[in-house]
């Protein structure tokens, strides 16, 4: 018993000593915080926009009662008009769970908000992202507009493209021209996407300091290195409603 005893604990030891090949198959860094966002996208029907940003704004306590909302916007530029864009936090998927219980026999959600709703919109969307572990999410320090940059990567996760792509967003920053809010990884939805929202005084001072940037040795070869692992990118210009938590 006591031989074998031994040959246990060498060969414990040789485990735990032994370099851990499958590491290397990671697709980034691991995501230890279970509070993740979910990303709504409403197309709304067309002419039904003020219809439906009325009821919202009437009724939306009755979604914020049970679920926390961090930005509400109206797409002004940059894909379909008549959209909308929303951002809600849970705990954990248990969370969300619950929330969705607790809305499901909520009649008066239901009836004042969810029916009226559904019936002006088109088409939605939703996916669930993470922050990436380098980024905290921010707020601004007065009201002003929003960008939301999607990014479509190559396959291979952050492990393929992330310090890269935390080079060029990083490069942006330091310019100081627009303030980030928060990158965000998908975890359900389109993979290997990632969303950088930008916070920025106006629609002017953004293309102002775009142009900036356009000339920034640093900003060049940053994005340089990182849209070798680009597949596709897209964005909006967003303006947050009266009700919206992020201004």
């Amino acid at each position: 018993m006591l031989a074998l005893g031994k040959s246990l604990t060498k060969a414990l030891a040789a485990r735990t000593l032994a370099p851990q090949v499958c590491s290397s198959f990671a697709t980034g860094p691991r995501q230890y915080d279970g509070t993740f966002y979910e990303f709504r996208t409403y197309c709304i029907k067309p002419s039904k926009m003020n219809e439906f940003l009325e009821n919202v704004k009437k009724n939306i306590h009755l979604q914020t009662a049970h679920s926390e909302l961090v930005g509400f916007w109206t797409v002004e530029l940059g894909g379909r008009i008549d959209k909308v864009f929303h951002i809600w936090k849970y705990d954990n998927f248990a969370h969300q769970t619950e929330v969705r219980k607790a809305l499901a026999n909520d009649k008066e959600w239901r009836e004042q908000l969810l029916i009226p709703v559904m019936g002006l919109t088109d088409k939605q969307e939703s996916e669930i992202t993470y922050l990436v572990p380098w980024c905290k999410l921010e707020k601004p320090p007065k009201e002003g507009v929003y960008e939301l940059v999607t990014f479509q990567m190559k396959p291979g996760g952050p492990a393929l493209w992330g310090d890269t792509f935390k080079r060029a967003v990083n490069a942006h920053v330091d310019l100081g021209y627009s303030k980030l809010i928060g990158v965000f990884h998908t975890e359900y939805g389109a993979l290997n996407r990632v969303h950088v929202l930008w916070w920025n005084e106006s629609a002017d001072s953004r293309a102002a300091g775009r142009h900036q940037s356009h000339e920034d040795p640093r900003v060049v070869a940053a994005v340089r290195e990182s849209v070798n692992y680009l597949v596709s990118q897209q964005n909006m210009l967003l303006i947050p409603t009266s009700y919206s938590p992020l201004k």
